[in-house]
């Protein structure tokens, strides 16, 4: 995901966009960008940064009207421009999904099913547990130890106390 929607910008069709990117300049350069509302990609006809937001517009959408309905949609990289990370690092969308496994335990603590960005030098995850709160787990290496995106499972220690902090 490379930003969030926040509302129409002008008269024209153009939208505010919060980038939720680490490269908010990358928007700038974006041919074409996948909507989740739309489940579709749609070409960007304009766009420029207003830090901290980005005002972009996108083809076909041409009134304040037509922009609105986009209010909260997602806009996202196509995966075959995503350029490549450095090992040991992974995209949002990567980790959404993963079945999160104690190490030691090898005990299923739950599913990942958001990736908070704190403002701090870590990301924080949170676990969906059935029938039990989120656990909101730090995404720091000395708690998340391996990723395996084709078994789709993510093995972590967790943190003392942290379950009995939420149950």
């Amino acid at each position: 995901m490379v930003g969030e929607v926040t509302a129409p910008f002008g008269i024209d069709g153009s939208v505010r966009v919060f980038p939720t990117t680490d490269f908010p300049e990358r928007l700038l350069t974006l041919k074409e960008v996948a909507v989740d509302v739309l489940g579709s990609t749609k070409p960007v006809v304009q766009s420029r940064l207003a830090p901290p937001m980005a005002v972009m517009r996108l083809e076909g959408y041409n009134t304040r009207e037509e922009a609105e309905r986009l209010r909260g949609a997602l806009f996202m990289v196509p995966e075959r421009e995503l350029p490549n990370l450095p090992q040991d690092e992974y995209y949002w969308h990567q980790l959404v999904g993963l079945t999160v496994r104690e190490q030691g335990t090898e005990r299923i603590l739950g599913r990942v099913v958001h990736v908070l960005r704190t403002g701090a030098t870590h990301d924080v995850l949170e676990v969906e547990r059935p029938d039990k709160k989120p656990l909101l787990i730090p995404a720091l290496k000395s708690i998340v130890h391996q990723v395996d995106l084709d078994a789709r499972i993510m093995t972590v220690t967790l943190l003392p106390g942290l379950e009995e902090l939420v149950d």
